[in-house]
């Protein structure tokens, strides 16, 4: 469903019971709420299980770029609020977990708890986001295609049919979308207030992930008090596609674990 936000329309789907306890899904550069597709079934779904768009991606408004991380984290919030909802737990896939780190530090009142999928308080360095968004200005998404897709799945992944389905989500992004992420992805460093955080905190990462390296989500972990920090093998970047099973029951057991059932 599109629900007109005020300052943006985002493409919003939720399954699970609706009076359940509510669980927030964002999604990464690149892909579409249907990133989590293997994995909600495989949820409890006596859970409220929301999943959206984020701006410039899917079926979401696609607002010229460059966006800001700020707006990113606005957008999450204005739908939280839109959709009355408190203390959910916030799932964020690589710049998705940078929504959730955004958040936590804002809206506590909405967040009481997160999963940081692949993700880190600072990802890559300024000048390797503007060398992608050069490349993207010049030669379109088709462009980098390939090295992205090494980059997101384990070596096994990549020689599966599969590969083409994930591979077309990515060069059908919006460009503008897809820059406006880059941009606000380019001006991040959450080093400082992720330090300060203290919720219930689950970071993921893939032992083959070549975007966010297992060791560089440890250290975004090791920074908020009393997280817990969880290694998928034979995954990449998004293990959530590759081993969904595996995802399910580490957010199933930490779901239940802080009593968000």
């Amino acid at each position: 469903m599109k629900l007109d936000l005020g300052h943006i329309t985002l493409n919003v789907v939720e399954d699970g019971d609706p009076s359940g306890a509510p669980v927030a899904f964002s999604n990464s550069l690149g892909t579409s709420l249907e990133l989590w597709d293997k994995v909600i079934p495989l949820l409890p779904q006596n859970l409220r299980l929301i999943r959206y768009d984020m701006r410039g991606h899917g079926a979401s408004d696609v607002p010229d770029a460059p966006y800001s991380m700020g707006m990113l984290i606005r957008d999450a919030e204005a739908l939280l609020d839109h959709l009355k909802v408190r203390d959910c737990v916030f799932v964020g896939l690589s710049v998705g977990g940078m929504i959730a780190q955004g958040l936590a530090t804002k809206r506590l009142d909405q967040i009481r708890a997160m999963v940081l999928s692949n993700s880190a308080a600072k990802m890559g360095h300024p000048q390797m986001w503007k060398d992608r968004i050069a490349a993207v200005e010049l030669g379109g998404i088709e462009s980098i295609a390939d090295e992205v897709t090494e980059r997101w799945f384990s070596r096994a992944f990549l020689k599966t049919p599969e590969l083409a389905c994930w591979r077309d989500m990515l060069t059908s992004t919006p460009k503008q979308g897809y820059l406006g992420a880059c941009a606000a992805i380019a001006g991040t460093d959450f080093y400082s207030t992720t330090a300060a955080l203290t919720l219930p905190t689950l970071a993921i990462a893939g032992s083959e992930d070549w975007a966010s390296p297992p060791d560089l989500i440890r250290e975004t972990a090791d920074l908020i008090k009393g997280s817990r920090f969880e290694l998928i093998r034979r995954a990449g970047h998004l293990p959530c596609v590759e081993q969904p099973d595996i995802f399910a029951a580490l957010l199933t057991q930490f779901l239940s674990d802080i009593g968000h059932t």
